[in-house]
Formats: structure tokens, sequence, C-alpha cells
């Protein structure tokens, strides 16, 4: 990867944070704060980013938004364990990441990241350069339209790229955002992929962009139809008890959260994606028949949104 090409990579991705905080900002009513961060000289990992976050607001209860641009001198192995031949490499990474906790319980949960990492193997040889990304949406009460939109729009944006990658990639979403400890899926999902190559620097880039491009026609639609509607105790303490799941699976289970806390980054951003309150309880199980118990028969089970 020439430094060309990082850099118009690393434009895309600000500006890409940029339009989307924007987009929520003006939804929400209330702005973004940004934070700006460089890590210190000596630190295993180095670089610099921008987390942009809203914390109370009208409709999202937190939204976190972050932009990293880090290189070290050895990958993590949450980096490598389908590249085993650059354990140890040293690599740069950059990419954008979200997660937004809507107030409302009718509007989803949503995550989106694209990310590019380069490495050059230990002992010489060309460097190499990859992608990841996706988004996935989380619903706490489903709505089938909203899951076919989120869906479509997924589908759409990949068509250009081949028409193997939306089912290929949905699956491998599906396949991803699992809770092997519950036996659950995390929500509806989307598309997901990593460690992606094959299509070369230029058709990855181009993907990536695509995917990022497509989040806010994919999610704003949703958040409008559904932030206006009334809910009360019952519906919240639902949605807190399922943004329970959502701590389990970034904590346990989430390559990218562990790629940031075993590759020294910071802490505060790589968790933004914590929701502000949550609740566990002992063997909760919903009504037979409840909007609650709908979510869990005909949301949850994987299907084929469109």
């Amino acid at each position: 990867m020439s430094q060309s090409q990082a850099q118009i990579m690393r434009d895309y991705l600000l500006g890409l944070q940029q339009r989307i905080t924007w987009a929520i900002a003006e939804i929400d009513g209330k702005a973004f704060q940004s934070d700006g961060w460089q890590k210190a000289p000596g630190e295993p990992l180095q670089g610099q980013g921008v987390t942009q976050i809203l914390e109370g607001g009208n409709v999202f209860e937190r939204a976190g938004c972050g932009f990293s641009h880090v290189s070290g001198a050895s990958l993590p192995p949450s980096a490598t364990q389908h590249r085993p031949e650059l354990a140890g490499a040293p690599f740069e990474a950059m990419g954008v990441s979200l997660v937004f906790h809507p107030r409302n319980p009718y509007v989803p949960t949503v995550h989106m990241n694209v990310r590019m990492i380069s490495a050059t193997p230990v002992g010489g040889g060309e460097p190499v350069a990859w992608f990841g990304g996706g988004m996935d949406l989380t619903p706490y009460y489903g709505f089938e339209e909203d899951a076919v939109h989120f869906h479509r729009t997924c589908r759409d944006a990949l068509a250009p790229f081949g028409a193997d990658k939306y089912p290929r990639f949905k699956a491998w979403c599906d396949d991803y955002f699992f809770l092997k400890h519950r036996n659950e899926q995390r929500g509806i999902g989307g598309v997901f992929f990593d460690d992606f190559s094959e299509l070369g620097f230029e058709g990855g880039s181009a993907m990536t962009r695509a995917v990022g491009d497509a989040f806010l026609h994919a999610y704003l639609p949703i958040v409008e139809r559904r932030k206006g509607l009334d809910y009360g105790e019952r519906e919240r303490q639902f949605q807190l008890y399922r943004r329970g799941r959502y701590v389990e699976f970034n904590l346990v289970w989430d390559r990218g959260t562990h790629f940031g806390l075993q590759s020294g980054g910071r802490t505060e951003s790589i968790l933004l994606s914590m929701p502000p309150l949550v609740r566990w309880s002992y063997q909760e199980q919903p009504i037979p028949g409840s909007p609650e118990a709908r979510l869990y028969s005909d949301f949850l089970p994987r299907r084929d949104w469109v």
C-alpha cells in the first residue's frame, strides 16, 4: 500500500465520520462532542484519532462514532488468526466504527464499521493490505419492513462487486454476531466481511467505501419511522435487558474490541460501543405471544430478509 493510497483512505474515513455525525445530530437536536487524541511517545501503539460522542440526546441515549489511524510493531493475535504468516509483523490500521443506542425501545441499536489494515511480513516482502467491515441491526421490538429495508440497502450497496457478495457477507454476519454462550443471534444481522483482499486494493477499498456510504440510507429511515412511537416502563425494561446481550457479545466475542485492547489502543474510544444503562436478570422469559416473545421467535432466528 502506497502513501497516497493510505491518505486517500484516511481522507475518506474522516469525511464519512463527519457526514454520519452531522446527520445523526440533525435528527437528535444535540451536537456530538469531538475528542481528538494522540498516542503518547513510547506506547506500543502509535497514531491518532477522533472520537465523536453524543450522550443524553433526545433520540439517542448514547451515540459514539470513532475514527482511528494507528501503527504498531507487531500485529496482535486477534488480527493474525487467519493470517499466521503475519504474526509479529509491523502494521498500520485505520477505520471508522460506530454504535448508536437509541432512547426509544422501538428504534433499533445499530453498529457499523469500515476498516483497512496493512502489514509488512517479518523478514521483508511486499506489504499486504486487507479490508473489513459491515453493518448490523439489533432491534428490541421487531418490524419486518425495517428488517427488509436494512437488508435490501446492504444488498444494493454490494451488488456492483458481484452477486455473491451480499448472500456471502449476510451469512458471515449471522455467523459472526452470534452469542455462542447463549446459542442466540445478537440481532437481525446485516453484512460483515473481514480479512478481505480478493478484489485487490482498488476493488477492496471501493467495496468498503460503498458499505460506509450505504449506512445512512440503511438506518435513518428506520429512525424516522420509530422515534416518535409511544412506549412505557415495560418496553424500557426489556430494552435494558436486551442491551445486556450487546455488552456480552462485545466483551466476550468481538474481534475488533479484542484487537483494540490487545494492541494497546485507547480504551475510552474502544468501549464507546457500551450502552449507558443496561440490566441483567436471572432466567427472564418473555410472556408467550407478547411482542417481546416475537423478537425471539420471528426476528432473532436467521432469515432471508430479501
